[in-house]
Formats: C-alpha cells, sequence, structure tokens
C-alpha cells in the first residue's frame, strides 16, 4: 500500500504478534457490509454465531473479518477502509485474550476492588482490563462494564502497562446474569426427598478418593449457602466450574450431576431461582471442561 495511513502500520504490527485486527470507520464502528455481504446474504462467515460459508474478501461482519495475515491486510480489498480509517480495533478472543471494558470511574473503582489485577490499557473513559483467556462476550455485566472476547472487537489504545494475568473466575461469572438471593422460609422449591447424593455407586470411574471429592463438595457447597444476599449464583458457577475441572483425567463416570444438583440445592436454598441455578451450574461445568482440555 503506497500511501500507509498511521492506521495501517499499527494493524501490521499488531498482527504480527498475533493480534487479529480490522480498520474502523468514525464513531469507532466497523465497515458496512459490501453489498454481496449485506443483510448476511452471503450466509455469514464460518466462524459466525450463524455459520456460512462467505469468503468475502473485504472487511466484512466486523470482528469477524479480523486477520493476521498480511496478504489480507494489504490487499486492493481493505486499501480504501485503511483509507478511511480513524481507528484500529482487534478480536480478543481470536488471540486467547478477554477485554474487561471499564467505561466510567465508577466501573474502574469495582474492578481495583473486585478483580485480580493484570495489564491496563487507559481509553477515553476508562479502562481496558485485559487477561489471558477467552470465554464469552457480554454488555452491561454491571453498571459500565462489558466483556469483549469471542465474537466481539475492542479498540485499540495502546499496549497498556503491567503483566497480563490469567483470565480469574470472577470474570468469566460475570456473564452468569446475577440476581439478589431471597432467603425463604421453610422448604425451598428445589428441596426434594428423592435427590440422589455422590457415591462410589455412581462414580466407578473417577481417580479420586471418597474423601477428596466429599471435601471439595462440602467446601464449595458451603461457598455458596454463605451467599444469603447475593452472589450465590455466580459462586455455584465457580464452583461446578471448579468441580469439573478435577475430574478431567478421569476415565469416568464420576458422578458430576449428582455433584452438580448439590451445588444447585445449595444456590436454591438461599432463594436462587433453580433454573438460573441449573443454567449457572451447567454452564460451569462446560468452562471447567473447556479450560482443562
Amino acid at each position: 500500500m503506497r500511501a500507509a495511513t498511521g492506521h495501517f502500520r499499527t494493524a501490521l504490527w499488531l498482527a504480527g504478534i498475533g493480534l487479529p485486527v480490522l480498520p474502523l470507520r468514525e464513531g469507532k464502528l466497523p465497515f458496512g457490509n459490501c453489498h454481496t455481504c449485506a443483510d448476511s446474504a452471503c450466509g455469514d462467515r464460518p466462524h459466525m454465531k450463524a455459520a456460512g460459508s462467505c469468503q468475502c474478501p473485504a472487511p466484512c461482519h466486523a470482528w469477524a473479518a479480523a486477520t493476521t495475515d498480511p496478504v489480507v491486510l494489504t490487499s486492493p480489498a481493505w486499501a480504501r477502509a485503511w483509507q478511511q480509517a480513524g481507528a484500529v480495533a482487534y478480536h480478543p478472543g481470536g488471540a486467547g485474550l478477554t477485554v474487561v471494558d471499564l467505561d466510567n470511574a465508577d466501573a474502574v473503582t469495582w474492578a481495583r476492588q473486585t478483580l485480580p489485577g493484570t495489564k491496563v490499557v487507559p481509553t477515553t473513559r476508562g479502562q481496558h482490563w485485559i487477561y489471558r483467556g477467552a470465554m464469552q462476550s457480554a454488555n452491561k455485566v454491571r453498571p459500565g462494564v462489558d466483556i469483549k472476547s469471542r465474537m466481539a472487537y475492542a479498540r485499540w489504545y495502546g499496549p497498556g502497562h503491567g503483566p497480563i494475568s490469567v483470565l480469574p473466575d470472577a470474570v468469566r461469572a460475570l456473564v452468569v446474569r446475577e440476581e439478589p438471593t431471597h432467603p425463604r422460609r421453610g422448604e425451598v422449591d428445589s428441596s426434594s426427598p428423592a435427590r440422589a447424593t455422590w457415591d462410589r455407586s455412581v462414580a466407578t470411574g473417577c481417580r479420586h478418593t471418597d474423601t477428596f471429592v466429599r471435601t471439595g463438595l462440602e467446601r464449595g457447597l458451603a461457598k455458596v449457602s454463605a451467599c444469603r444476599e447475593q452472589g450465590a449464583g455466580s459462586t455455584a458457577y465457580g464452583v461446578a466450574r471448579f468441580l469439573a475441572a478435577q475430574h478431567t483425567a478421569c476415565p469416568g463416570p464420576c458422578g458430576l450431576e449428582i455433584l452438580g444438583q448439590q451445588v444447585i440445592d445449595a444456590a436454591a436454598s438461599v432463594g436462587v431461582p433453580e433454573a438460573y441455578a441449573e443454567r449457572a451450574v451447567r454452564n460451569g461445568f462446560s468452562a471447567g471442561l473447556v479450560r482443562a482440555s
């Protein structure tokens, strides 16, 4: 590209260190799709949520167009976008990263009090906290806080400062929509005398001792049960994720569904709706298995 812009040079550098990049137009928005890709008429790209067969050479489909390929970045199909670019963005999930986007001073204060320290990048209104590890993206997980990782883009503001930390459970749990707990008097919806309990008969392929499994479960249940005002749902997610990660090396079965049901019951006992608790545990199991694989 003969008339290389500053944004283009930045993009090439970022691609060289492994960040999939794309140009943003004025207003921090991706460039619109070409005529063929408009309204997803092309069927979308293979790695999008609605997977299709689109192989458009232009920077269409926002984050899904992000790339580290210098041949694509310097191609004629991208040239006009770079000439008009107002900023550079990158796809965090494509680089195995997660961005906690803190949009104001209150959100920054919350992060400093709640999240493990990591690389911090100042933005126009707040900060980006960068963690190593990809996860589901979500907007407005709490006031002034967005999660940008898979299927999302983040604007490049600079390299920031500080070492990058591993993505913690506290961030992963943010995508599990938290609801206040309301302890109820008497029996809760999920209580049932027919609930099964974990023992060796349901875990014939578990490589852990009974004491190991029961100790881990009891500690997890205690954490969930202690959340009588709020946080029981996200704690249940973290406990389920921990339990799943412990058993990834077992030939199975390990009776995880029994362990999970006990976590669900603990969350329900402090007022978490059972459907919400089930979703939190299911997502926690999935995250634990993905992380360990």
